[in-house]
């Protein structure tokens, strides 16, 4: 089966570690579409005007890749 690619772009704008250093240390991220900033921003706004990403990691390497302002790419891809 042929999938089309699917791109959405989003910006975290909540970032908060809790029990930091701790063996139940997790970081709680939330994202949000983005809507302006730029052409692209606008492009991907008329696609995806709504929506959240909410998740927890315990992974620190990957919470550390995240930054609470910035704009990252989603790809959806089936998992088989």
């Amino acid at each position: 089966m042929f999938y089309m690619k699917v791109r959405c772009k989003f910006r975290c704008h909540y970032k908060e570690t809790f029990c930091k250093d701790t063996p139940n240390e997790y970081t709680l991220v939330r994202m949000s579409p983005v809507y302006s900033g730029s052409e692209e921003n606008k492009q991907f706004f008329s696609a995806t005007p709504s929506g959240d990403i909410t998740f927890n990691t315990v992974n620190r390497d990957a919470a550390d890749q995240i930054e609470q302002g910035k704009e990252y790419y989603i790809d959806i891809i089936p998992a088989e």
